[in-house]
């Protein structure tokens, strides 16, 4: 199987998806960013998961090559990220070249749900400090990362899969997931 990425917005449930498809599975969950955020507290960057966003670009690349580093030495792995991070200045690849060729996964698989779907997760969950976009800036974000899943596809021969994730049907989007994990 190798590794697979799964991506999606904040809110849109990617990690609740793959996790409850790859219940049984002689799979490692690995999240991206809890590995990033371990190595930039050990180095002293950031004190929390939330502050990662404001870390310059910078340091934002020396993160993730160490990330994908650590990770590229695992297998059989699912890959929880993001396609994008938005920033301050605009929207940063989640897997820049130098990570997604390192990584060399054999699916990307890309988890939506409607903008007003997520704008009210989002509303809901007191748990996480999220900027507060509208539904306009969650649309766009969704766009700006099928357009980044594609392209790291051409960099890398993964196929990339779109999955739905509406609410009250996460059994449903773990359907959509089985042909990927098998």
């Amino acid at each position: 199987m190798g590794v697979i990425v799964v991506t999606g917005i904040p809110g849109v449930g990617k990690t609740t998806v793959m996790k409850k498809a790859a219940e049984g599975m002689d799979i490692e969950f690995v999240t991206f960013g809890t590995v990033m955020t371990e190595i930039a507290k050990e180095i002293g960057l950031v004190k929390d998961r939330d502050e990662m966003r404001k870390l310059t670009l910078g340091q934002q690349k020396d993160l993730q090559i160490k990330s994908a580093e650590k990770i590229a030495r695992m297998e059989n792995v699912i890959l929880d990220t993001h396609c994008t991070v938005k920033t301050p200045k605009g929207y940063m690849p989640g897997l820049p070249e130098w990570v997604i060729k390192k990584l060399n996964p054999t699916a990307i698989v890309v988890v939506e749900a409607s903008p007003e779907e997520i704008y009210n997760r989002r509303a809901g969950d007191p748990t996480r400090n999220r900027d507060p976009d509208t539904k306009e800036q969650i649309e766009e974000h969704q766009m700006i990362n099928r357009a980044a899943a594609m392209s790291y596809a051409t960099l890398s021969g993964a196929t990339v899969k779109i999955v739905y994730n509406h609410d009250n049907a996460v059994d449903d989007a773990v359907k959509q997931t089985a042909p990927v994990l098998e």
